[in-house]
Formats: C-alpha cells, structure tokens, sequence
C-alpha cells in the first residue's frame, strides 16, 4: 500500500489514521511506564539500594527458571576452567 495511492479508500485511509494515532498513544504509554520505572530505581538508590543489583534481579526473575538454572551453569563450568572459582 502506498500512501500517495489514488485506488486507496476512504475507509483505508481511516484505518491507516487510526492505527498510527493508536501506535503514537502506546509509545507514550510506554514512555510514561519507563519514566515511573526510572522514578522506582532513584527511590530505591536514595534507600540504599544497589541499583545495578536490582535490575539484575529483575532481568533473571523474568528467565524461565530451567533455562536460568542452565545458563548459570555453564556460566559457573567456565568460570571454575578459567580458574576464577
């Protein structure tokens, strides 16, 4: 579908209007989201927290926990090859 198509209808047209008025209103959401996520980890950081040790809690309790288990023990094989365990 092209835009400047003269065979596109009226009613394509408003769809095409309405689903990027649709988009551009989830980007914002989104964007509202990560800022309140951003507001989250600074009271957290002026609580004392380790922010870096927090987003990674985050990212593994996101991994299914076999596919974590596995990884974490490859992770560990290297680790004790290299003799850093």
């Amino acid at each position: 579908m092209d835009g400047n198509d003269p065979k596109l209808t009226e009613a394509a047209k408003e769809k095409l209007r309405l689903t990027i008025e649709r988009i551009e209103r989830l980007e914002e959401e989104k964007k509202e989201v990560a800022d309140q996520i951003k507001d989250v980890f600074a009271e957290a950081k002026s609580m004392g927290y380790d922010v870096k040790a927090l987003r990674q809690v985050v990212r593994i309790r996101k991994q299914d926990k076999q596919a974590r288990e596995e990884a974490e023990a490859v992770l560990e094989t290297y680790l004790i090859a290299l003799g850093e365990i």
